[in-house]
């Protein structure tokens, strides 16, 4: 049994996530700072945030609250990602994608447990 949410797979591939966004997000361009760099930056925190609150509630209702939410703010990254691969297609986000996919089918897996 892990000892800390540090631990787990699908929080250390969401940290790794977050930080894959924030620089990517670095690249956008200035006027998108309040906009999609701040929403897509919110959502990967969220789920790492989701996963870690998740991780030291003692009721399996409660644990998979924050699960559901953390999967939430995937799925709204996932569209965010869409999106800006549109608006700014000049940048790399494959590291990104992958990342969101493993993390997605961990949450999805513990979700339906």
């Amino acid at each position: 049994m892990s000892k800390s949410f540090r631990d787990l797979i699908v929080w250390q591939k969401s940290r790794d996530l977050t930080i894959v966004i924030y620089k990517i997000t670095n690249n956008f361009p200035q006027s998108e700072l309040y906009g999609l760099t701040s929403q897509m930056r919110r959502a990967a925190i969220s789920i790492s945030s989701n996963i870690a609150e998740s991780y030291n509630r003692f009721h399996n209702k409660e644990k998979k609250q924050f699960l559901a939410v953390a999967f939430g703010s995937g799925s709204e990254l996932e569209s965010q990602l869409e999106i800006a691969k549109i608006l700014f297609s000049k940048i790399d986000y494959e590291e990104a994608g992958d990342l969101l996919e493993e993390v997605m089918k961990i949450l999805n897996s513990f979700l339906n447990k």
